[in-house]
């Protein structure tokens, strides 16, 4: 069952397009993640996906709520930690959760926000000031004031920017964790590592959707598969052999290392070895070349600006 529905959402400001006829859906328990650059309509998508702006065209349904028409249902189901969340720095860590967690009904207050705290290893800090917290714990504390009234959605827009490699890796841990918690999540991040390591599919946004799919997807799409054979030694005999294959698309050799693209890297794999060692080649490992989700997303990026360019 979809949690996130998005149809033909499109958000104008003045003669601007931030976000242009949007439609995807995120099922329940799944990490999407938004990637795109500066100005892509990432944050104006969240926006919208939450009730906070309403679409120029087009509906969102979350959580099986209108986002344009029943906001207050809609806020009570979704968790959201915006790009610079604010908090009252004069006032406690505990006092902020139990402020925010106010606004919600149907729970014990006080429980919660001792268990948010604990969760996310705030609780001998709970008594201190929130403006003596370092950006790491408060964005843990953002975190927590998110989860606290215990949401079926959580949106996150740039979770770890602006903050130091330790304290981003805390915060992806703890999102992982949420992951085993079946939450669905909408993760908005420029950090490509961040998105591969963390996302079951990956939305690349600019302005228009323009590629949705699993990470090992879009690379299998936009890059040829190639297997990588490392040898003991290469030497001519071994390279006819391969050569003589009919189902082998192109060789190049590099050192003690053959990278051979198939066509049909799963059926004819077995083949290609079986033919080296008949060569007397001794294979050492067999592996297939990887491409990085920065590499497919700088692919993405060109392929439409070329479209664009077309246009």
């Amino acid at each position: 069952m979809p949690m996130i529905e998005a149809h033909q959402l499109t958000k104008r400001f003045g003669e601007r397009t931030a976000v242009e006829a949007l439609t995807l859906e995120v099922e329940e328990g799944e990490i999407l993640g938004l990637l795109g650059p500066n100005g892509a309509g990432k944050t104006t998508t969240i926006r919208m996906l939450t009730g906070i702006i309403a679409p120029t065209s087009g509906y969102a349904v979350v959580a099986g709520r209108r986002t344009d028409r029943d906001v207050e249902e809609l806020h009570e189901l979704i968790g959201l930690l915006p790009e610079a969340p604010g908090f009252y720095e004069r006032l406690s860590a505990q006092r902020n959760l139990e402020y925010f967690a106010g606004f919600y009904s149907n729970f014990d207050v006080r429980a919660q926000v001792d268990k948010y705290l604990k969760l996310m290893g705030l609780w001998e800090r709970r008594s201190d000031r929130v403006g003596t917290f370092s950006k790491g714990m408060k964005q843990r504390l953002a975190l927590a004031r998110a989860l606290v009234h215990e949401p079926k959605v959580l949106f996150l827009d740039e979770p770890t920017a602006g903050l130091d490699p330790e304290a981003a890796r805390e915060v992806r841990e703890l999102i992982s964790q949420l992951r085993e918690g079946g939450r669905t999540i909408l993760l908005s991040t420029h950090n490509l590592s961040e998105a591969e390591e963390l996302c079951d599919r990956i939305a690349v946004l600019r302005t228009r959707l323009i590629a949705l799919e699993a990470p090992e997807d879009l690379c299998r799409r936009l890059f040829r598969r190639r297997v990588v054979v490392r040898l003991e030694s290469v030497d001519s005999a071994i390279i006819e052999a391969v050569k003589g294959l009919d189902f082998v698309e192109s060789l190049e050799r590099d050192g003690d290392r053959l990278i051979v693209e198939l066509a049909d890297p799963e059926r004819e794999r077995p083949e290609l070895i079986r033919r080296l060692v008949e060569a007397g080649g001794r294979v050492l490992e067999v592996s297939e070349e990887r491409h990085s989700l920065e590499e497919v997303y700088l692919s993405l990026v060109r392929e439409e600006e070329g479209e664009k360019e077309r246009r």
